[in-house]
């Protein structure tokens, strides 16, 4: 996967600093933010490639960034990944609002063993791409993303 430029999201300086790092040294370059205000100003004013978001944020929650990404024209094509503590209950409700995908923090950075997070990042990158080249008929340009494609099959 080539460099990605990340917003990563974390109201946890252990957290963020630790997938900072991580993702820059798997060749990403990476801005933070520490609450959903800052996530919402940075994603504006800097272009970035994909979004990382945790939901327990201060100011305002992760759920709200994201319905607010996806409601401005200028941020409403950014993918964001849902990287959170609490468990993938509220998955299909976060995917239905936009999400292209959600991690579990504790399944994604284990005590004591390999970050898996730039991996996960990849593996949902380059899904996007695929189902963009499989989803743009000739001469057209819109997209349907992978959480639009959930989104539709699951309304009935």
């Amino acid at each position: 996967m080539s460099q990605v430029k990340i917003l990563l999201v974390d109201d946890s300086r252990v957290i963020q600093h630790e997938n900072h790092r991580t993702l820059e040294r798997a060749g990403h370059e990476v801005i933070c933010a520490d609450d959903g205000e800052g996530a919402l100003l940075l994603a504006q004013q800097c272009p970035v490639d994909i979004i990382l978001l945790d939901l327990l944020l201060p100011r305002i929650s992760g759920l709200e960034v994201l319905k607010r990404l996806k409601k401005n024209p200028a941020t409403a094509h950014i993918p964001v990944v849902i990287l959170s503590s609490l468990s993938e209950k509220n998955r299909d409700k976060l995917i239905a609002a936009g999400a292209e995908e959600y991690f579990e923090k504790s399944r994604m950075m284990p005590q004591r063993e390999q970050n898996l997070l730039p991996k996960a990042l990849e593996d949902v990158v380059e899904r996007m791409k695929t189902t963009a080249e499989d989803t743009i008929p000739k001469g057209e340009a819109s997209v349907q993303r992978p959480a639009q494609k959930h989104a539709a099959m699951h309304r009935g």
